[in-house]
């Protein structure tokens, strides 16, 4: 079969006029005979919005034998076998359902446990915490089905190119329901009103194949003989253990606590912290594309800001086209925001974090709590921004110019944030050294980025959940330095930055796991 790939810049104009039929405006391009090209098929699509002229680059593979595509289909799971070994996978969001997936692959038995609710459930708390500041502090953004990543946007995209194949996370994600952009995207985005289905199908195929997943079960303790984990507690019951993947995200607290309490290593990591700024999504397209015309066929714009204030950086993160900002505590006496966006993409408001580089410098007054330290002083911001929202989850927030300016909002911008904001001067929530780099490195961007320091902009805060503060340290075979049988996985653990780097190390381990049944599976 013969097959080449080239690249082509293309109008939004014209993409928008042929994308149904791309064959045919590759053949007319080349002046070629259709019949003579079996399809063309886009592998890489992205946005180039640096000229006036305004254009996609794509990357595609044009088949002219047969047998063009292979349909995509779903792994081969090993039909399980009643001594079949088993792996309990602690926490259900990315990491730990591509563990369950391949452990089915693989031959082997997942036991997920999953602190919080399924996923149709976990929408009713998630709109009582939105609608009236209700907080369940075991079902809400962070905790139940699909994890932080669930209700936080669905991107898809990161920079772990060397660990493991994405193609194959995208490929599963789109035999569940997502739309196959996914594949050539860019910057690929699922969104959080289709995610939630998707991942309940996920959850889905893995019972089929003879996984558990069992839903609001909270590890609560760990028991330990001759360095190995024998037998976990679940909901205050004990039972045995053969091996066990730690993949709780970054928001679960205890889990560290826990560890710490067991003299189990962990390490205090480094993380970053800052604020959610928020401005029109129309205001964004003008100041990334430069111009009106044919507005409406480009997609909303986003942005990617980066600087450095002495010596360290602050830039943006998590950025939402077209998003909503959400509170994104697990406790009640914390106050936590997150962005997410609909697949659309069509909200009035785009938001994204403004954050920057937390370490011992930063958390050396909460040195007590040695490994915890980082954990301690991220918890003391986001009880403080609790008390200056004065209380049921109403955030502290600043209008952009007024906080440049170090002086209080008296009217408030208009904000996508529902359960409501208190007027504060966002200069006192971080100390000193922290809110200088925010907000010297922000007036920078905004020098750079004409029109970003807007009158309607508006910051709340804090957006302190950008990674773990806590590492549990692993050796080269992916378990923990002391505990043979003990995996530390994804997000929580310190290994990753998003759905795919988690799904991607959930894969990772469940393949070091299988090496010690490769005879027994066989």
């Amino acid at each position: 079969m013969a097959r080449e790939i080239e690249e082509i810049s293309i109008s939004p104009v014209d993409y928008e006029k042929i994308k149904g039929d791309f064959k045919k405006y590759y053949c007319d391009l080349k002046k070629l005979k259709e019949n003579n090209i079996n399809e063309v098929v886009i592998l890489k699509k992205s946005l180039d919005a640096r000229k006036s002229q305004i254009k996609y680059n794509l990357r595609v593979e044009i088949f002219s034998g047969s047998d063009w595509q292979e349909a995509l289909k779903l792994p081969t799971f090993n039909e399980l076998e009643p001594n079949s070994p088993q792996v309990h996978i602690i926490g259900f969001g990315p990491a730990g359902i591509f563990a369950a997936l391949k452990c089915l692959e693989l031959g082997l038995k997942p036991i997920v446990i999953e602190r919080g609710k399924a996923v149709k459930e976990r929408r009713r708390d998630v709109a009582l915490l939105n609608r009236d500041g209700e907080m369940n502090t075991e079902s809400n953004y962070c905790f139940g089905e699909g994890g932080a990543g669930t209700f936080s946007d669905g991107k898809l995209y990161t920079r772990s190119q060397k660990r493991g194949k994405i193609q194959e996370i995208l490929e599963l994600f789109v035999l569940h329901g997502a739309n196959n952009n996914i594949l050539y995207e860019a910057h690929p985005h699922i969104g959080t009103n289709k995610l939630p289905g998707i991942i309940e199908k996920l959850r889905l195929t893995i019972i089929k194949n003879g996984g558990e997943v069992r839903f609001k079960s909270k590890l609560t303790d760990i028991f330990l003989n001759n360095g190995k984990i024998a037998s976990v507690e679940i909901n205050g019951k004990e039972e045995v253990c053969e091996n066990v993947i730690l993949a709780t995200g970054h928001s679960a607290r205890d889990i560290y606590e826990l560890l710490h309490s067991k003299n189990i290593a962990i390490e205090a990591k480094p993380f970053a912290m800052g604020f959610r700024m928020e401005h029109p999504q129309e205001l964004v397209n003008q100041i990334q594309y430069h111009t009106k015309e044919n507005a409406d066929l480009l997609p909303p714009a986003s942005y990617s800001l980066v600087t450095q204030v002495k010596g360290k950086g602050a830039f943006s993160f998590c950025m939402c086209p077209g998003g909503i900002i959400a509170p994104a505590a697990t406790a009640n006496n914390e106050v936590v925001v997150n962005g997410w966006s609909p697949s659309k993409r069509n909200g009035e408001y785009a938001n994204s974090g403004w954050v920057t580089e937390i370490g011992p410098d930063e958390w050396k007054d909460f040195e007590k709590f040695g490994s915890l330290a980082g954990l301690e002083f991220q918890k003391s911001i986001e009880e403080k921004a609790f008390k200056m929202g004065e209380g049921s989850f109403k955030v502290p927030a600043q209008n952009l110019l007024d906080y440049l300016d170090n002086k209080p909002s008296k009217v408030l911008n208009n904000s996508s944030y529902n359960p409501g904001m208190t007027a504060c001067n966002l200069n006192d929530l971080f100390p000193t050294e922290i809110n200088y780099r925010l907000r010297e490195g922000l007036r920078d961007v905004c020098k750079k980025l004409r029109g970003f320091d807007h009158e309607k902009a508006i910051l709340t805060a804090p957006e302190s959940r950008t990674s773990a503060p806590v590492r549990i340290p692993r050796t080269m075979d992916l378990h923990h330095t002391e505990i043979n049988n003990l995996y530390p996985c994804g997000e929580g653990a310190g290994y990753a930055g998003g759905i795919i780097s988690a799904a991607i190390d959930g894969v990772r381990i469940v393949k070091s796991i299988a090496t010690q049944f490769e005879e027994k599976i066989d």
